[in-house]
């Protein structure tokens, strides 16, 4: 008998690392893509972020595990629009020359607008403000944009991986479904806020889509990068902003220090709303774990701190 149960157990860790083994190995940029490419992919592929959980891609700094990772990747899935400055180095350190899906194409990208008094000098530009060109990489903010994020990752999947392609397109189409009821969540809990309380503050340009596509006003003393460095000029317009249009709520990232936030809200008396996830997931026993969850969670925090209070 017990024989029998210790070959049964060798035969399915045997089949078990055989499966893992036949996974498909897929590097993703960052946490929110990695998500999204596990999705689809499902228990055909083996993801890896470069950038994990609460990481902040703007200034991360690959590692040797990471030229490993890439090297034995059969595909690579990155944002683009200049939103990882680091990838075409870490591409050629490692060697790799398979494909790679760019998620945002096809989006129509946002223009980041210059801001009287914002970085406008050479010093005050970080190099990663450079690499965007005064286009927001933030595209995933928009929901509506997440659809052609999965459509790509399932076109770049079903190429490299052509017997898997029912099931990506299956789970695609699923997914996609998931996503456009989350779009009309989102607009209609916006929506139900009054006109005079959609001002808010963040740490950095990260909500530009989700604004646009939500109807909220967004204001931030740091540019589209973390890089980016406020300088005394900035954070004095945001203050006065703040008192002048009455801005009812400020919120602080979780890839950024919040000591910058904290100083603001002291000066102003502004709330302090809360935490938004912005360009990472959370840990998995976070709020946001998945990209569904962080945006939930997002809208939550805003429509908890924006809201009319009785």
């Amino acid at each position: 008998m017990n024989r029998l149960f210790l070959a049964s157990l060798l035969a399915v860790l045997a089949a078990s690392s055989a499966l893992a083994t036949d996974r498909l190995p897929v590097v993703a940029s960052f946490s929110i893509l990695g998500d999204m490419v596990s999705r689809v992919g499902g228990d055909r592929v083996a993801v890896a972020a470069l950038v994990g959980p609460d990481g902040d891609a703007h200034v991360y700094e690959p590692t040797p595990d990471d030229i490993k990772a890439v090297a034995g990747a059969k595909l690579l899935v990155v944002n683009g629009l200049g939103f990882e400055g680091w990838m075409d180095r870490l591409a050629e350190a490692s060697g790799y020359k398979g494909p790679v899906t760019v998620a945002s194409n096809g989006v129509i990208p946002r223009k980041m607008a210059e801001e009287e008094g914002g970085h406008n000098d050479a010093d005050a530009s970080s190099h990663a403000d450079q690499a965007h060109q005064g286009i927001d990489p933030h595209a995933w903010q928009d929901v509506a944009n997440a659809v052609t994020y999965v459509k790509n990752i399932a076109a770049g999947l079903d190429t490299a991986d052509p017997q898997g392609k029912a099931m990506y397109d299956a789970n695609a189409a699923a997914y996609i479904a998931e996503l456009e009821a989350l779009d009309a969540e989102a607009r209609s809990t916006m929506a139900a806020l009054p006109a005079d309380r959609r001002k808010i503050i963040t740490s950095h340009d990260a909500f530009g889509y989700f604004g646009a596509a939500y109807g909220l006003t967004l204001l931030a003393p740091e540019g589209m990068s973390t890089e980016s460095e406020a300088s005394a000029a900035d954070v004095a317009r945001i203050i006065r902003q703040i008192r002048d249009d009455a801005i009812p709520a400020i919120f602080v990232e979780n890839i950024k220090d919040r000591r910058m936030i904290d100083q603001i809200a002291a000066e102003t008396h502004a709330v302090v709303g809360g935490e938004l996830y912005t360009d990472a997931l959370s840990a998995k026993d976070g709020p946001a774990p998945t990209y569904v969850d962080m945006i939930r969670h997002n809208i939550g925090t805003l429509t908890e701190a924006l809201a009319p209070k009785r």
